[in-house]
C-alpha cells in the first residue's frame, strides 16, 4: 500500500492487488495461475467529505503514472472513503487562487482519462464538482442508489474548464450537460443513469461485490483489445495511432489465436499481451 499526502490535509491511498480482479496466465506446470490484477485509489478527506486539496490534485498524475507502468495492474478502481465519493475541490483552498486550482484539477482529470487500462469509478453519496470531473474521466461509473451527481461552478462564479465541458458533452450530450452546468443542481443516480453519466446502479450493500466481480471480468480480457478500444472510443483515430495499433495486433498474433483457441476449447483465454 502506498499512502500519499499528510492526513490532516487529505490523502490518496493506492492499493495494488485488492478486490477479486484476476488475470489468468499459464503456470510452469501447464496449469492456470491466477493473478490479482486490480489497483484501487481511494480519496480520503473525511472532514471535508473527501474534497480534493491542491496537494491531492498534484499527486494524482504521479500516482497514475506509477500504476500505468505496473504490468501486474490490469484494472483501476477509483472510490471515495466512507459514504461519499468526492465533494469536489476543497473550497477553503480556492481563496485568491481558483484559476490555479482549476489547472491542477484538469491535469488530474486528463491523467485519469488517458490512463491506458480500464478505469471504473465507484460512487457512493455525493459526486460533486471536481469529483464529478474525476468520475467522468473514468471509462465506467457504477453507483449506489443513494449517489448524487452535480457540477456546481455556477454557485461559485467559476468558469468550468473547456476540456472538462467537452468531455461531459461527449458523455451525456449537450442538453444534459447544460442542465448540470447552468443549474448546478444535484441529480440522483436514476436520472444520472438516464443521462448516461452512470452505467449501473446497485444497492449499497451489494455494490462492492458487483464492482469486484466486474473488475475480475475486465482483468481477464485482452489488454491489447482494451487499450486500442479506449483510444478509438476517445477519438484518437488519426493515421499514426491507427497504424500503431495495426502493428501491435500484427506483432501479437498469438493474442487472437489464443482467444479463438480458448473459445473452441470452451475455456477462459490466457492472454499474454501487456502494456
Amino acid at each position: 500500500m502506498i499512502t500519499i499526502m499528510q492526513p490532516e490535509v487529505g490523502r490518496l491511498i493506492a492499493e495494488r492487488d485488492v478486490g477479486n480482479g484476476r488475470g489468468v496466465r499459464t503456470g510452469r506446470d501447464g496449469g492456470d495461475e491466477v493473478d490479482t490484477a486490480v489497483a484501487r485509489i481511494t480519496i480520503h478527506h473525511a472532514s471535508k467529505r473527501n474534497a480534493m486539496t491542491p496537494a491531492m490534485w498534484r499527486q494524482f498524475p504521479e500516482l497514475l503514472a506509477e500504476l500505468s507502468t505496473d504490468t501486474a495492474v490490469r484494472v483501476l478502481v477509483l472510490a471515495g472513503a466512507g459514504d461519499t465519493f468526492c465533494a469536489g475541490a476543497d473550497i477553503s483552498t480556492l481563496r485568491g487562487g481558483a484559476h490555479a486550482a482549476q489547472g491542477l484539477s484538469v491535469a488530474a482529470e486528463e491523467a485519469l482519462a488517458s490512463f491506458p487500462k480500464p478505469t471504473l469509478a465507484v460512487v457512493r453519496g455525493d459526486c460533486v464538482g471536481g469529483g464529478c470531473q474525476l468520475a467522468a474521466a473514468c471509462d465506467l461509473r457504477f453507483a449506489a442508489r443513494d449517489a448524487r451527481f452535480g457540477i456546481t461552478p455556477a454557485k461559485l462564479g467559476i468558469v468550468y474548464p473547456a476540456s472538462s465541458t467537452r468531455r461531459l458533452v461527449r458523455l451525456i450530450g449537450p442538453s444534459a450537460a447544460k442542465y448540470l452546468l447552468l443549474s448546478a443542481e444535484l441529480v440522483d443516480a436514476e436520472r444520472a443513469m438516464r443521462h448516461g453519466l452512470v452505467d449501473e446502479i446497485h444497492p449499497g450493500d451489494t455494490l462492492d461485490q458487483r464492482v469486484a466481480d466486474f473488475a475480475e471480468l475486465l482483468a481477464t480480457r485482452s489488454q491489447l483489445t482494451q487499450a486500442a478500444a479506449k483510444e478509438f472510443v476517445d477519438g484518437r483515430t488519426d493515421r499514426e495511432r491507427v497504424a500503431h495499433w495495426e502493428r501491435a495486433a500484427a506483432s501479437a498474433g498469438e493474442e487472437a489465436e489464443e482467444g479463438v483457441r480458448a473459445f473452441l476449447e470452451r475455456r477462459p483465454p490466457r492472454f499474454s499481451w501487456t502494456l
